[in-house]
């Protein structure tokens, strides 16, 4: 069990590029209470404050494993583009 505050703090890596993905900026959350989705902010940092880019919605079935450090993901590249 993780609290989500901890979520923040960690890498989130696509496991088919190893490409490091943005930082947890929202979630989606069903009317159960289960999460659904996370939304990762996009892009690069511009002079290291605004960030820019498209967030990116990853469903939660796509989480593959929750480390110490870093979650893995699994999305494909043209899902990244869109």
């Amino acid at each position: 069990m993780f609290k989500v505050s901890e979520l923040v703090k960690r890498d989130f890596i696509n496991v088919v590029d190893g490409r490091r993905l943005g930082p947890v900026k929202d979630m989606h959350i069903d009317e159960k209470g289960t999460v659904v989705a996370l939304v990762l902010g996009g892009g690069k940092r511009y002079l290291g404050l605004f960030r820019l880019g498209r967030d990116q919605v990853i469903p939660w079935e796509q989480i593959r494993k929750i480390g110490v450090d870093a979650v893995l993901v699994e999305v494909a590249p043209q899902e990244r583009l869109g």
